[in-house]
């Protein structure tokens, strides 16, 4: 129990800060043996354009579809899942991952108990392209990533193909102890963030916070950030963004 009603989260119209101190489960709609914890939503203040959950499975649990349109990104924070798509089964283990396009039917059934990080997102057609994207699977810590703009301490692991089919992507960001982003970002894109591993400062609009594992943040577009790893290991944070459509596109 938490004394004096402390926590660390916090919620404002351009980012928010949600902490596990506070996490709810919920049943999941259509989901069996399965409970979620809404991380993101459009339901806060600033209206994210996307969902963040986490869903925890017993063994024996089975997903349920997303609602029409949506694109759904799956990656197993630990335990075991077997998904089907298009008529084939894959095993999926802890930092493996699955992209599964908008009104693709799939299942994901828990082979042992098993949390799955989840991003579901309105899929927006390019006007540049009429082709779909395609199912991606694959594993998150595949080779070594890519010194992000020079920084050899800093890698970026891009999970998701960058072509105009796909109008969100996922990415892994792996920071040596001391790394840090090389400047203040802001830009259109939103972010869905978690911490997988380690730890660190990250710096929302003009508010620091101590961040560790098992963090989420949310930062709308524009909002101004950056991020500086502390402790002894590295810190991992997996995360989102829209991309590849106009400015104009309201989504």
């Amino acid at each position: 129990m938490k004394p004096f009603g402390s926590t660390r989260t916090v919620v404002h119209p351009n980012h928010a800060f949600i902490a596990p101190d506070g996490h709810i489960t919920a049943d999941l709609p259509g989901w069996t043996g399965a409970q979620g914890i809404v991380l993101i939503s459009p339901h806060m203040r600033g209206l994210p354009r996307f969902s963040q959950y986490i869903a925890v499975m017993a063994a024996g649990a089975q997903s349920g579809p997303p609602l029409p349109g949506i694109q759904r990104f799956v990656f197993v924070l630990d335990g075991t899942v077997e998904a089907a798509l298009d008529g084939s089964t894959t095993t999926l283990a802890a930092e493996d991952y699955l992209y599964v396009p908008a009104d693709r039917p799939h299942t994901l059934s828990a082979q042992s108990a098993a949390r799955l990080m989840i991003f579901e997102k309105p899929y927006v057609p390019s006007r540049i392209t009429d082709a779909a994207p395609d199912p991606i699977t694959g594993h998150a810590r595949a080779g070594d990533g890519t010194p992000f703009m020079g920084d050899d301490e800093a890698r970026l692991r891009v999970l998701l193909p960058t072509d105009q089919r796909y109008d969100m992507a996922v990415n892994l960001f792996t920071f040596q102890p001391g790394a840090a982003l090389p400047f203040v970002e802001t830009h259109i894109m939103e972010h869905g963030l978690y911490l997988v591993e380690g730890q660190g400062i990250y710096r929302l609009d003009d508010q620091w916070y101590p961040i560790q594992a098992g963090d989420a943040i949310w930062m709308g577009s524009y909002c101004p950030q950056w991020f500086c790893a502390i402790g002894k290991t590295q810190s991992s944070y997996l995360y989102y963004k829209d991309v590849n459509r106009d400015a104009l596109t309201v989504r």
